[in-house]
């Protein structure tokens, strides 16, 4: 969440909407309010809320990685030489906007960075590495590891927790 803000708690019927929507993302207000039984006004109402909030959001369309030229994935392990804002900072940016980048995480542990990455080939992704990620000083070791599947979880459902 971009800022520091809790959003305000989720009572049932925003849980239900929540849910729906990530049952049937394209489900029209009009199919949405008979479903749940609440009036149109209201449900719509209700998701302009949570999209105000930033509880839910447009989300990206999933795409066929293999299909665009994109069927080797990896992920990049990235440790820092030293960790000061700046250069944490400066890497992240980076990582973010280098080609090729699905998702950038910043984590704890033995390592700074994950980084998912979809490239059209073995020397595409040596050269990402090389490239792009080993050429920032602050950057000391990195480790690359092939996805062989990927699959998503069910994610957090509203409708079952609380």
């Amino acid at each position: 969440m971009a800022n520091a803000q809790r959003p305000a708690a989720l009572d049932d019927l925003d849980r239900s909407i929540v849910a729906a929507l990530l049952d049937d993302p394209d489900t029209r207000a009009k199919a949405l309010a008979r479903r749940l039984g609440v009036a149109e006004s209201t449900c719509a109402y209700r998701v302009r809320g949570l999209r105000d909030r930033g509880v839910i959001a447009a989300a990206p369309p999933a795409l066929d990685l293999a299909a665009l030229g994109r069927p080797l994935e990896a992920v990049i392990r990235v440790r820092l030489g030293g960790h000061n804002r700046q250069s944490v900072s400066t890497v992240f940016d980076a990582l973010e906007r280098t080609p090729g980048v699905l998702q950038v995480f910043h984590v704890a542990g033995s390592d700074d960075f994950l980084v998912h990455v979809a490239m059209p080939d073995a020397g595409a992704l040596r050269d990402v590495v090389l490239e792009h990620i080993t050429v920032h000083p602050a950057v000391r070791a990195t480790e690359t590891q092939l996805v062989f599947e990927r699959r998503d979880g069910v994610g957090v459902r509203p409708d079952l927790v609380g």
